[in-house]
């Protein structure tokens, strides 16, 4: 009876630890377990400067968002964001890729507008503001092109 006890105890041990580190994977990897929540909005850039598919999507420096995916649409880049359903675009925001620091990730900044009709659900931003590519800017002061 005692080494019954014994072994339960640790097989609800190893089954608590496992149901841990599963838990922790889903979390730290932002994985969504039961299907999506919230709608999806495209943005039609000219230059998708990198963005790839789960960068952030902010608005304020506030994280509410994340690429679906970025695919070639008539020689231009349709990038597909996942917002949740209480955040509400207005028909007039921008989107804009920026960059966190000088090299570092690249993610998309939503500057709300100010209408009062708001983009639904498979909607479009209408506005879209592409990369500044930093390679580009450094040559252009190094050869004297600014």
């Amino acid at each position: 009876m005692k080494r019954f006890n014994l072994e339960l105890g640790v097989g609800l041990f190893v089954l608590a630890g496992i149901l841990s580190l599963a838990y922790l994977s889903f979390r730290m990897g932002d994985l969504e377990l039961f299907g999506k929540k919230g709608y999806e909005v495209q943005a039609i850039f000219a230059d998708s400067g990198g963005i790839r598919s789960g960068a952030g999507v902010a608005i304020a420096g506030v994280q509410v968002g994340k690429v679906q995916q970025v695919v070639l649409d008539d020689y231009q880049a349709r990038i597909v964001i996942t917002l949740p359903i209480d955040v509400q675009l207005p028909k007039d925001s921008i989107a804009a890729i920026k960059t966190r620091g000088v090299i570092g990730e690249k993610y998309i900044e939503i500057l709300p507008g100010g209408d009062e009709e708001m983009i639904g659900s498979g909607g479009r931003i209408a506005e879209t503001q592409p990369a500044i590519d930093v390679e580009e800017l450094i040559s252009s002061y190094v050869f004297g092109k600014l």
